[in-house]
């Protein structure tokens, strides 16, 4: 049976891309640089309202796995759509990209194929307005223990924890891949997500996981505190990994007692969607083939270089020849 390098459980989410200017938004009523949850109705206004739209499979560990796969990782990902129109896009473009797709579109599903509308400002912002759909609705029986005992390194998406089937589905994933000698992780997701399962993800990452990533607001707001090293402190006293993106500041990986510090080059981003996904890619890649943690912060964050010069949330560059240019493979 096949051996997956990573395996990814998330929302399934069709990302829906489209350029708008500030006016836009707030003619919109759309808080710009943040993820709002939308209803049915508001995802369709907002849909029919997009200009010039982009479409492809998105999620944020779904980018990250196939960001991964593009690197030449074996790749899976655990996640729900209904047999409909954009759930067999979904499905189709994760397969042409080379990721098994562990679950077929769901037929007479109780809800539509989720999708998130990104309107992308004239500084490369973006703001998200996700309709859940029928990913949120993932649950353990979604979850093959065949694929997720063959992983060597389990990635999960904290935006699941909304549904208490979706924690269950998490926790038994982790215990199969961890059962079986793989590692497993988390994406924390955002500072919101944290404020809604502070204790659950803090028990979760001591008792069940080998590794989080999270970017300095949510490693911050994980212990409330706006000091991000008391909050680094605590959290690599409970996990022996903790990855913490800083934005134009670096990297900062603490494992073991060790502390690594990359700096990253800043640039005007073009759009930032998939910024903090891809740097997973990459660092998850360099886990996954043996580097060592500094080699696998900066494969991250060429990846995130990338990501961010073009439109849409997945690597459009040859990867590996990026990799090679920059004597990281």
């Amino acid at each position: 049976m096949k051996t997956y390098d990573l395996v990814g459980i998330g929302n399934a989410i069709v990302d829906v891309i489209s350029k708008a200017e500030d006016t836009f938004l707030d003619h919109m009523g759309i808080e710009k640089g943040i993820m709002q949850l939308v209803e049915r109705e508001r995802a369709e206004l907002l849909y029919g309202a997009m200009e010039g739209r982009v479409q492809t499979p998105g999620g944020s560990v779904a980018n990250t796995i196939a960001g991964a796969g593009a690197l030449g990782l074996a790749t899976a990902f655990i996640g729900r759509v209904r047999d409909d129109a954009l759930g067999r896009f979904y499905a189709d473009a994760m397969q042409d990209n080379g990721i098994d797709f562990a679950n077929p579109p769901v037929a007479g599903g109780e809800l539509p194929t989720s999708r998130s509308m990104i309107f992308v400002s004239p500084d490369g912002e973006r703001s998200m307005n996700t309709y859940l759909g029928i990913s949120s609705e993932l649950s353990s029986d979604d979850v093959s223990a065949e694929v997720a005992g063959r992983a060597k390194i389990m990635f999960l998406e904290g935006y699941l924890f909304d549904k208490d089937k979706g924690k269950t589905a998490f926790l038994e994933a982790a215990r199969d891949c961890r059962k079986a000698g793989g590692k497993t992780g988390i994406a924390i997701s955002d500072p919101f997500c944290v404020e809604r399962h502070r204790a659950d993800f803090l028990r979760l990452i001591e008792h069940e996981l080998d590794y989080v990533i999270g970017n300095e607001a949510e490693i911050r707001s994980l212990y409330e505190t706006e000091d991000l090293e008391e909050a680094l402190a605590k959290v690599s006293a409970i996990c022996p990994l903790v990855v913490c993106t800083r934005s134009g500041d670096g990297v900062t990986v603490l494992a073991e007692g060790q502390r690594i510090d990359v700096p990253v080059v800043k640039v005007v981003p073009v759009d930032a969607t998939g910024a903090g996904d891809q740097f997973a890619a990459g660092f998850l890649y360099g886990l996954a083939t043996g580097r060592d943690l500094e080699t696998c912060a900066k494969i991250g964050c060429v990846c995130a270089g990338e990501v961010i010069g073009h439109i849409g949330p997945r690597p459009e560059a040859d990867m590996p020849a990026l990799l090679r240019e920059a004597g990281l493979l």
